[in-house]
């Protein structure tokens, strides 16, 4: 099975559906979705009711293709007794072959859209069909009033309704969906807009996948190609890690960024910087010295986290990118890159940048904008470096590569401390010989699973929000949950 799960343009989908048209009798890829569909929203009606028959369920039904999806899937629930009722925001343009398979079924038809909420009243779920990948913008009017007011989930049919299918921006009204039905192939929505997509479950119609441009690293496969030592291995083998982190300010960013290096399983980790004390008070098993001078040989380096913009940190910082090296550079190493971009220019051993959308903006002079997945790509082009951008959906770019995106399916490290604990842990993986790309991605996995784990742990009901302690602390736990998941583990 592959490392990677790709995610799809809406062009790229289109391609791959007039392909698929050429190979199968008119109208079979409908029913695929829909049936796809009908299923899905069954077992929502037994998961959350405890039966399927008696129940009932709306369709939100727009022009597109999406609107037949929605009517197909009704008929196909009509015949297993549950009771339908089409709205029909565009009545004239519904899916004739859909809304007559309906109708046979004994569907109930609304054609207004005034009336919806009305027609709609005790339904168990909502099926959203109003838009599709060829939808952009918010939701018009009398759609935006009907989904305002339903109070029962929706399942978005491909993706949920004013929602970017391409960049998952949101400029107005939109569908918040309970569950999304992909059909064919994850969109790129999937992944840059999670939380409004709610649970996501694909539904196969035989469409042929070009590589995709944009993926995600299966959590499966960064279990598996974590660095663990093997029977010939010691602690230089292993990887050794170097930082220069905090201050005598910012001691904390430096006990952060080392410890999550000490916990990513580095074979060594050297601190050159002035906050020694207090990362040897944490993590005796640091080697601290004050200066880069002292260090000592290391395989990555990782700078920046609560280092200072002053002179002094910017000639560490060019020493340290003089070498050949991988290097992280994170936090106020960014700040000094935006001012003097040229010290990573031409550079030809890995460069690794972590910025957040702030950070971004001040080394490109501009904010990511909608479409983050362009914007990361771009930076790393021009600049010829992996480019990690910070987010709920974390993007990495290479150049000439897949953009890697990781959806943390949540917010929950969302919390001062968090990238300092991030660029530690690709600063070690870095240094045990990983890919640049790989090395951020299976990071961002890691990372956001240490955050869920911190933040079911510091609760005893729903999950609470969380500090960078508790998230360093749940980095072992993580990478083994990680490696659990791995065949042959």
């Amino acid at each position: 099975m592959s490392e990677l799960s790709g995610y799809y343009t809406a062009e790229e989908v289109r391609a791959a559906e007039a392909e698929l048209f050429t190979r199968v009798p008119a109208g079979q890829p409908m029913r695929r979705a829909a049936y796809g569909l009908a299923t899905v929203v069954a077992a929502e009606l037994r998961s959350r009711s405890g039966g399927v028959a008696g129940r009932k369920v709306g369709l939100l039904v727009g022009s597109g293709d999406n609107g037949g999806d929605a009517l197909w899937a009704g008929s196909m629930l009509r015949r297993r007794g549950v009771a339908v009722t089409a709205v029909l925001l565009k009545p004239q343009r519904a899916h004739t072959a859909g809304l007559a398979a309906l109708r046979r079924a004994g569907g109930r038809i609304c054609a207004e859209p005034a009336a919806a909420l009305a027609e709609l009243a005790g339904a168990d779920l909502v099926i959203d069909g109003i838009v599709g990948i060829s939808g952009r913008g918010p939701l018009r009017p009398d759609a935006a009033r009907i989904v305002a007011g339903l109070a029962v989930p929706i399942i978005a049919a491909d993706l949920p309704s004013g929602v970017d299918p391409d960049t998952g921006a949101v400029d107005g009204p939109a569908v918040q969906a309970a569950v999304t039905v992909a059909f064919g192939a994850r969109k790129p929505v999937h992944a840059l807009a999670a939380a409004r997509c709610g649970r996501i479950q694909l539904v196969p119609i035989g469409l042929r996948l070009p590589e995709p441009r944009l993926a995600a690293l299966d959590p499966a496969a960064v279990g598996a190609g974590w660095p663990v030592p093997g029977p010939h291995d010691d602690k230089y083998t292993q990887g050794v890690v170097g930082v220069h982190a905090g201050s005598e300010t910012y001691p904390g960013a430096a006990v952060l960024c080392t410890g999550a290096a000490v916990a990513a399983t580095s074979g060594m980790v050297r601190y050159a910087g002035t906050a020694g004390p207090a990362v040897l008070a944490e993590y005796p098993e640091v080697i601290a010295t004050p200066d880069l001078a002292a260090t000592g040989r290391v395989q990555s380096w990782v700078f920046g986290p609560g280092a200072g913009t002053g002179r002094g940190a910017r000639d560490s910082l060019a020493e340290i990118l003089a070498t050949d090296l991988p290097v992280v550079i994170d936090a106020d190493g960014l700040t000094l890159l935006a001012q003097e971009p040229e010290l990573v220019r031409g550079r030809r051993a890995a460069t690794l940048l972590t910025p957040h959308a702030g950070e971004f903006t001040r080394l490109t002079g501009r904010e990511p904008g909608p479409d983050r997945v362009a914007a990361v790509r771009e930076l790393a082009g021009t600049w010829q470096v992996t480019v990690l951008l910070k987010g709920r959906a974390t993007l990495i770019a290479e150049p000439g590569r897949p953009v890697l995106v990781n959806d943390a399916g949540g917010s929950w490290a969302a919390t001062a401390g968090a990238g300092d604990v991030l660029s530690g842990v690709i600063g070690a993986l870095l240094a045990a010989g990983r890919d640049p790309g790989w090395a951020a991605a299976a990071a961002a996995r890691a990372h956001a699973t240490a955050a869920d784990l911190a933040a079911h742990a510091a609760a005893s009901g729903a999950p609470a929000p969380i500090s960078a302690g508790p998230l360093l602390r749940n980095l072992h736990p993580a990478i083994a949950h990680l490696r659990a998941l791995s065949p042959g583990r």
